[in-house]
């Protein structure tokens, strides 16, 4: 919260000052482009500490100035009529900017003041200088607890594109087990407006029926298979995907373990030669691409084999979605090998397994501490050479519960948005959470289509039951 409160006309004499300072951030590097319009990713230059925006000190030293001269001095009740500045210098990410207005000249007639305005770096180079014309007030104003809006600036809605991108699919036929609460039903049925999928509803009938006339939706086009409860309808759908009937599953209000114990189950489910895991794939608001972590849902603690099925897994799965040669971070709490530390032992495995091509399609590097895996400038700093550090389209974490920590941080406290999908079964699976909503639905059936067309195309989209 903030309090802002006047100095009157009468009040303030020639030379009267006020100043303020602020590290610029990645945030205000992203807000200077965006109201400056420009919006190229590629004007964001590396120096030194950081990014730069060449021509955006214009407005960076305005916004500062107006701030000074609307909040502080004179404050509330001030009306700015003319500004004149010159720009002398480059804004980079890191550096702390001084902004400073003087009174210079009063004019009694329309109570104006004339006021220098200069901005420094903290090296104390001038970035802009000029004057600025107000007409100040002339009686006291006050303003008590103003919060201050927190503003993220997304990149780009790298999940809306993707989900664009199935435009040309065909509708996957997608078994929905046990869509008994409103944003289980809602979501596949607005993929399937958008003709992502083709779905059938697997549950008791008269639940979700209920729960589609609560939510005022039309249920006669779309097939409801009834099963008793929700294991029954775990069951019912694996078996349907086991015979070729549907293409994909996606879980509705029903717990995970249900859902996963009919796909895993030996002689009944959907197991593959291949591991089973799962994906998140994230869009982080400050992050230049999509975030996929690995594994957050299925394998609890996994050992070196596994660990090098989930990564192929993730590979495979990032390449169906465009991203040509993945680059791989193999987490750990940090960067260099300790005997103490399995992880960075399994880490270092790894990276040979993909130099002896028992990993193929990406880029692997470990172990990389998060901050070096997703942060140039955090590797730089530690003087880590390689081709992911910083980089990373994948984020292998060591056990499930640091991976959950990982993609739930970056939901709930860095905005991104999620989706997830278990890849390595017979058949794609959404595994949304209870509290995901209908976008998050959305965007993980997106990559569902896009896994499930690629089956398409390999000729694995139809098991046959056995």
């Amino acid at each position: 919260m903030n309090s802002f409160s006047n100095r009157t006309f009468d009040e303030i004499e020639a030379g009267t000052s006020f100043s303020v300072s602020r590290t610029v951030s990645r945030t205000d590097i992203d807000a200077l482009a965006f109201v400056s319009g420009d919006l190229d990713e590629d004007q964001a230059t590396d120096k030194g500490a950081g990014d730069s925006l060449p021509g955006a000190e214009s407005v960076a030293a305005e916004a500062f100035f107006s701030y000074l001269l609307n909040r502080r001095l004179p404050g509330p009740g001030t009306r700015i009529l003319a500004v004149d500045l010159s720009f002398h210098g480059r804004i980079v990410m890191g550096d702390t900017l001084t902004a400073a207005v003087t009174a210079r000249e009063k004019l009694a007639e329309g109570f104006v003041i004339v006021f220098d305005c200069r901005c420094t770096n903290q090296a104390g180079e001038l970035i802009a200088s000029g004057t600025a014309r107000v007409a100040a007030p002339t009686q006291r104003i006050g303003y008590a607890d103003i919060a201050t809006p927190e503003v993220i600036f997304r990149r780009g809605d790298q999940l809306a594109r993707l989900i664009e991108s199935c435009k040309e699919i065909p509708p996957i036929v997608c078994a929905v087990v046990h869509p008994c609460d409103e944003a289980s039903l809602l979501g596949p049925l607005e993929a399937a407006k958008r003709n992502l999928i083709v779905p059938v509803l697997v549950g008791p009938k008269q639940k979700i029926e209920a729960v589609g006339q609560a939510a005022e939706v039309d249920l006669s086009p779309y097939t409801i298979v009834n099963a008793a409860h929700s294991h029954a309808a775990a069951e019912a759908a694996v078996a349907m995907a086991r015979a070729g009937k549907v293409e994909a599953l996606m879980k509705g209000s029903l717990h995970t373990d249900e859902m996963m114990a009919a796909v895993l189950a030996s002689a009944t489910g959907l197991r593959t030669e291949r591991r089973v895991s799962h994906v998140f794939i994230l869009d982080v608001p400050t992050y230049p691409r999509l975030l996929f972590v690995t594994d957050a849902a299925i394998n609890i603690a996994p050992r070196l084999k596994e660990k090098a099925a989930i990564v192929q897994n993730a590979i495979d799965l990032a390449r169906m979605l465009d991203v040509e040669q993945p680059k791989v971070a193999i987490l750990a709490a940090v960067e260099t090998i300790n005997d103490e530390m399995p992880a960075t032992l399994d880490a270092a495995a790894l990276c040979k397994m993909a130099d002896r091509n028992q990993i193929t399609g990406g880029i692997i590097d470990g172990p990389l501490a998060f901050d070096n895996a997703v942060s140039e400038q955090a590797a730089q700093t530690k003087k880590i050479a390689s081709p992911v550090a910083g980089k990373a389209d994948i984020l292998l974490a060591p056990n499930l519960e640091a991976g959950n920590m990982v993609a739930k941080q970056l939901q709930y406290l860095a905005g991104a948005d999620a989706a997830g999908i278990v890849v390595g079964a017979r058949v794609p699976i959404v595994l949304t959470s209870r509290s995901d909503n209908v976008r998050a639905r959305l965007a993980s059936l997106a990559v569902m289509a896009r896994v499930a067309h690629a089956n398409r195309q390999a000729g694995l989209s139809a098991p046959t039951g056995n």
